[in-house]
């Protein structure tokens, strides 16, 4: 009862203070406290009451809201809006033309079709929903005093929830407690950035000392955090307790939604966001819904066919009003009366007329052409995702489509912007060389490990390439190939199987750690240097035997010793082990670890885990433990005589044993290339770094805090208390071109020698980093931490706070080395760029690698020719004007800019400091001009925001189609710039996959996805949209109107002409648009020119609406004046002339689309079949069933009289033959006399296959082969890039232009 009634006056006490809270502070933070402490109270008393609870609805409608809300999303479509009053207008009587409820039904078939879709759609997200929300997890109940199971959706903010292993999380949950000794919980974060490698995150510091388990009802303090945000990585607020204290929250205190437990038995945390406000569902926006160029143009065009329907309906109008006029006061038989009886003016006649010919000449406006689309790109996108060539077996993985409406612009496509690494290169870095203190390293062995690699990649392309995909070498084929230098057993095992579902296997267990493929891992260390590692250990020992002060080992071994240890310790690799997967590797004592370092033998238990950017200490704790007087220790408290837990066999067992989980293949690679020196990484905790050095042993690194990488800093650093030498060391490593301009000034020397052997390796295609250390005072630290600790606590502003915080600390370091690191190309990117760029597709390639390592690249993937003139633009200071080069750039003596001379033979090179200055809106005109005039574009060193900037100026200001591609979180923001965004599932994780509208495994798929899906997309839907209009456009009753005084009557009857567009002519189209081919995918990838046919938009051309609507117009009159001819002076009645027109019209539009058609499968010819079938019998049972269904006009027996007269059928072999002559002849003479490339193409395909295949080997290498397209030169005034003519290419030799 007294703890009851204590509780009851903390909630009290509580409320109060939570009303003295400022309202602006209430709009930007969250409060949580626990809901245990408001179990007695009222509901409304609870101050979690207003958040979301976890119940998930990702449904759009329910029972009640479907048919409204359904209905609401569809009239969104103004051609919905229109048929929909169309279909009200007839129930006027002074204007309608139908039956009232028959002209309902096309717009309720319509309408009816897509709401039975989204229904579907909708019924399937309620299953997932309801499956989701019926998961169980246990939620602490104080009424029982225990924790009891309950559904998701039962969770609340407030709640406690106990997690076990393997358990996904039901909410985003603050960390409290763990099993883990080191109250770490390690968690897998693949379902939402597909990272698979292991992320730890560490319980709340003020609970991180607690002797027993964690006990809910002792838990009394409020948490302030951020309002629910979407951002995956970031989480602000801190942690009120009783006492006044404040810890500060991190990320790295926060488990999300969706990921799941491992290695950690139980873990105790509270709900803070809950439901939709978590930060999962917070990033689930699902398919993305873009609208394509082509849909675009399509809607200029039904504007059109509206602006010639009230043309039509004018016309008639104008007619029925002159007709009625010369009749004067004498008033036709047959004129219909006013509803009150009176006769109409002339002029009211006219004006119902013409709304009721808006009636009868509704088809013209086609209103089922969107459903149609709809369909046939969904049947597209199946077709996509069932090509097996866009199948990485490697990977298991194919190409999703995530837009569905835009697969057409795949076929347009004019730019292609693409990321470097893990896009064109495979992301697997492996550590070629180094440079430390000054000399440098070649590791020629390693080369020749690498060589071998690259030796067996080719013998297995040769030998196992099959039905067009090369297999792509990594840890599978690893796993085949021949034995390298220090391969694993295990790796061994799997090679003597020889059995290729065996290495699969072995692969996809091989998936558990990210960037551990043997290539990867087993480096071959440089004899030189390790013999100086070596010297450096054994020195080492021998002081530490003699216990001599560190400060006399000699420099250089000193900047060896320490440039390891900053490759093992400066990251976030976790540790674990492959015995057990997904299990934390257990050090043998952690006591013996303690003591080989003499920094964590005293005051350790009380400061159990120091100061990160991750999790800091308060400041009163470490400032005080920095004022503490140490107590004298010499080395033989450093060291003890045999080193901890030490055996050079064991040590080496020991290391098979270990898995590096690293966040990039950058961290992994530099891990193991320490590991090959002996240097090991083998623990990591929140607070200690444990690293293991031959002849010393264990030695255990006090990890005070961790300034992680950003895209500013372009760094990363740690500050760590030193084992050896008891200093507060910070070691960095990052871009050399950020982290030279930090250096000290006295070691000019060493920075001179090292600058230029990273120009070396940027020349030789590696990506480098600068690796540099500094020691701090204690007085330095004290005062750079009280800064810091202040910016860890701040929620507002903490990212810029502790980024001034990061570069107070960087400043005047001392360079150890520099690495290089290669990133080998991804197979078939050269001859990817090579197709694309036949194809017409102007390339540029946005990096945030060094501009050395780029043109490498660059020149490797066939980016940059060496016969091409290199422009290369680095700026210095803002007076810098580049682009002025332009005029002088080249020979032609003309400074003109609207034709480019040297459009095909110059390559543009640019840095990000200069791109910058080009981005300005002062010069971007020039920097457009002067990349329009480069046959490549290459820029280096770009943030991800210059990376969109480049997009967007590019699609924005040349009103092309853009495309971009990239495989990690910096590509996102370029990948939603752009028209199109395919994002590479790659080894970076799933943020480009999910912002993107496809997504590929490989970057060797876009040429398929382009050149022949998107070129078959295109062509299929421009040529069903321009049938459509013209199918509705053959309009026969407005002939009718010159014989009946314009009044609106038909001689076809209604049924006909409300279902002829609806169901008789409605499913040729559809297949034609799903299937056909215009030309085979072999001749499209062999001829990458034809896909300029799209670029260009050749098969949607504003004059073929046109020609189609003239072409509609004439076969109308053909269909209706033939007839008219043949049944003239005879006495059929109306519908018995009426019926033959409506069939002869049905059989001109199907042989008009088989004209059309380019490939013909059975189900084309099927499709035909049927509608003609479902015509007649249609036809036959209503006539003979339905005399009287429209009185008085009477059908009754009128198509079986019509099957028995020779003149029907005379009638149905003449009128279409007559009516498409004109079609016929066109085609014919153009695919003879001016055939397009696309009809070349097509007319190989029909070759037989040996002669089709020679024709297309001598296309490519003969120059001035018909099937080359005419060389077409970009100007200023044309936006589309086209492909380039050989002959007239200049040899130009290969130069760097210096820097202007």
């Amino acid at each position: 009862m007294a703890r009851e009634s204590e509780d009851a006056g903390m909630a009290k006490a509580s409320k109060v203070k939570r009303q003295k809270k400022k309202k602006t502070k209430e709009n930007k933070t969250r409060t949580v406290q626990a809901n245990i402490l408001y179990d007695n109270a009222k509901g409304e008393e609870n101050p979690n009451r207003h958040y979301a609870n976890n119940k998930i609805k990702t449904t759009k409608y329910t029972v009640l809201s479907f048919l409204p809300k359904n209905l609401f999303e569809q009239f969104h479509r103004f051609a919905n809006v229109y048929f929909v009053f169309i279909a009200l207008l007839n129930f006027v009587p002074v204007v309608n033309a139908f039956q009232p409820e028959l002209a309902l039904a096309p717009v309720v078939f319509i309408l009816s079709v897509t709401a039975i879709k989204d229904l579907w759609e909708d019924y399937r997200r309620h299953r997932s929903d309801k499956e989701i929300n019926h998961m169980d997890c246990l939620v602490y109940s104080r009424v029982e005093r225990r924790y009891v199971e309950k559904y998701w959706k039962e969770v609340r903010v407030g709640d406690f929830i106990r997690l076990r292993c393997n358990e996904i999380l039901p909410a985003d949950v603050l960390l409290l407690s763990s099993s883990d000794p080191d109250r770490l919980c390690h968690i897998e974060t693949a379902t939402l950035d597909g990272e698979t490698n292991l992320k730890q995150r560490q319980v709340v510091r003020s609970f991180f000392d607690l002797d027993c388990d964690f006990d809910p009802l002792k838990y009394n303090s409020v948490i302030e955090c951020e309002k629910p945000n979407n951002d995956l990585n970031r989480f602000r607020g801190y942690i009120i307790h009783r006492s006044g204290r404040r810890d500060a929250l991190y990320k790295e205190n926060l488990l999300l939604r969706g990921c799941t437990i491992r290695n950690t038995e139980e873990a105790v945390g509270i709900v803070i966001y809950a439901g939709h406000e978590t930060k999962a569902m917070l990033n689930n926006n699902g398919p993305r819904y873009k609208r394509s160029k082509l849909e675009r143009q399509m809607n200029v065009d039904v504007f059109w066919c509206v602006i010639i329907l009230l043309v039509m309906c004018l016309f008639a109008a104008v007619g029925h009003g002159l007709w009625m006029f010369q009749y004067g006061d004498k008033r036709p038989v047959f004129d219909v009366l006013s509803p009150e009886g009176t006769d109409l003016s002339p002029i009211m006649s006219a004006i119902y007329l013409f709304l009721t010919m808006i009636i009868v000449f509704q088809v013209l406006i086609p209103i089922s052409l969107f459903v149609s689309i709809e369909i046939v790109k969904i049947c597209q996108v199946y077709f996509i995702h069932q090509d097996m060539d866009l199948y990485d077996e490697e990977t298991d993985s194919h190409l999703q489509c995530r837009a569905l409406n835009i697969t057409e612009d795949l076929g347009q496509m004019q730019y292609i912007f693409s990321d470097k690494t893990g896009t064109l290169t495979e992301n697997k870095m492996v550590f070629r060389r180094c440079t430390v203190a000054g000399v440098e390293y070649s590791h020629d062995a390693n080369a020749r490990r690498l060589a071998m690699y690259q030796e067996m990649d080719s013998e297995e392309e040769e030998c196992t390439s099959h039905g067009g995909t090369l297999p792509r070498r990594d840890s599978v084929t690893s796993h085949q190939s021949a034995p390298v230098v220090l391969r694993s057993q295990s790796t061994k095992s799997h090679r003597r199987t020889g059995s290729r579902a065996e290495a699969k296997r072995a692969s996809i267990l091989s998936k558990h750690t990210a960037f551990s493929s043997p290539m990867e891992k087993d480096i071959t260390p440089d004899p030189q240097l390790l013999d100086k590692v070596n010297e450096c250990s054994s020195q080492m020992d021998f002081m530490r035997f003699h216990s001599q002060p560190m400060s006399q080992l000699p420099s250089d071994l000193s900047d060896i010793i320490d440039f390891f240890i900053a490759l093992t310790i400066c990251n976030t690799v976790v540790v674990s082990s492959p015995n057990q997967p997904r299990q934390k590797v257990k050090l043998a004592s952690r006591k013996s670890l303690l003591s080989s370092s003499s920094s964590l033998i005293t005051n350790r238990s009380s400061n159990k885990g120091c100061s990160s950017m991750l999790s800091s200490p308060s400041a009163e704790s470490t400032l005080t433990k920095l004022d503490e007087e140490r107590p004298p220790r010499g080395l033989d408290h450093a060291f003890s005589p045999v080193p901890p837990c030490y055996d050079g066999k064991a040590w080496d067992k020991e290391e098979g044993e270990l898995r590096y989980e690293a966040e990039s293949p950058d961290e992994a690679a530099l891990v193991y290339a320490a590991r090959a020196y002996k240097c090991s990484l083998v623990g990591r905790l929140p607070d200690q770094v444990t690293v293991e050095l031959p002849h010393l042993g264990k030695l255990s690194f006090e990890l005070l805090h961790t300034l992680g990488f950003d895209s500013t800093r372009k760094r990363m650093s740690v500050v760590v208390r030193h084992p050896l030498t008891d200093q507060i060391t910070v070691y960095t490593k990052g871009a050399d071109s950020y982290l030279i301009l930090i250096l000290l000034s006295f070691s000019k020397k060493i920075v001179y020698r090292t600058q230029n052997y990273l120009n070396l390796y940027a020349a030789d295609g590696l990506r480098t980093l600068c690796i540099a250390k500094k020691i701090l005072s204690k007085d330095e630290y004290a005062c750079w931490l009280q800064r810091h600790l202040e910016a860890e606590t701040a929620i507002q502003g903490r990212e810029e706070l502790l980024f001034e915080s990061a570069l107070r600390l960087e400043t005047n370091l001392q360079l150890l080395g520099a690495t290089g690191i290669e990133d080998r190309l991804q197979d078939g990117v050269p001859e990817t760029i090579a197709s694309l760029r036949k194809a017409g597709l102007q390339i540029w390639v946005l990096t945030g690698d060094k501009q050395e390592t780029a043109v490498n690249i660059a020149y490797a993937c066939k980016l940059l020719d060496p016969e091409e003139e290199i422009l290369t633009l680095n700026a210095f200071h803002t007076n810098f004007a580049p682009f002025e080069i332009y005029p002088s750039s080249s020979p032609s003596s003309s400074s003109s800019h609207t034709v480019p001379f040297m459009v095909h033979r110059l390559g543009l090179v640019i840095d990000g400091r200069t791109l910058a200055y080009a981005l300005d809106k002062s010069l971007e005109d020039k920097f457009l001009a002067v990349a329009r005039s480069c046959r490549s574009v290459l820029c280096c060193r770009s943030t991800p925001l210059q990376k969109s900037m480049v997009v967007k100026l590019v699609r924005n200001k040349l009103k092309v189609m853009t495309l971009a591609i990239g495989d990690g979180a910096n590509d996102v923001s370029m990948i939603q710039v752009a028209d199109v965004g395919v994002g590479i599932s790659g080894q970076e994780g799933m943020q480009a996959v999910m912002a993107s509208d496809f997504a590929l495994p490989r970057f060797r798929y876009l040429q398929k996805l382009l050149l022949v899906h998107g070129h078959w997309c295109y062509s299929r839907l421009a040529n069903m949209i321009l049938y459509f209009f013209y199918k509705n456009a053959v309009t026969l009753i407005f002939w009718y109107q010159f014989y009946c005084g314009f009044s609106g009557s038909a001689m076809i009857d209604q049924w006909y002409l409300i279902f002829f567009n609806l169901m008789f002519s409605a499913f040729p189209q559809l297949i034609t648009g799903t299937l056909d081919k215009d030309v085979s995918a072999e001749t499209l990838q062999q001829l990458p020119h034809l896909y300029v046919n799209g670029q260009n938009s050749e098969e949607y051309k504003p004059y073929m609406f046109w020609m189609n609507m003239i072409d509609a117009f004439y076969q109308s009159l053909v269909c209706f004046f033939i007839p008219y001819f043949a049944y003239a002076d005879s006495d059929v009645d109306l519908f018995t002339w009426g019926t033959p027109i409506t069939t002869l019209a049905l059989f001109t539009i199907l042989l008009h689309l088989g004209i059309e058609t380019k490939t013909w499968t059975w189900m084309n010819w099927l499709s035909i079949t049927f509608s003609i079938a479902l015509f007649f019998t249609v036809a036959l049972c209503y006539n003979a069933s339905c005399p009287t269904c429209y009185s008085p006009s009477n059908p009754y027996w009128t198509m079986q009289r019509l099957l028995q007269d020779p003149l029907f059928y005379l009638l149905c072999a003449i009128t279409p033959v007559a009516a498409l002559l004109p079609r016929y002849f066109y085609r014919a003479c153009q695919g003879t006399l001016f055939p397009s490339p696309v009809q070349v193409g097509r007319q190989l395909d029909k070759l037989p296959t040996e002669i089709r295949r020679n024709i297309l080997s001598l296309s490519r290498v003969k120059v001035g082969s018909p099937l080359s397209p005419k060389p077409p030169f970009l100007s200023l005034a044309k936006p589309s890039p086209k492909g380039c003519n050989k002959k007239d290419q200049r040899s130009f030799p290969s130069s760097n232009t210096p820097p202007s």
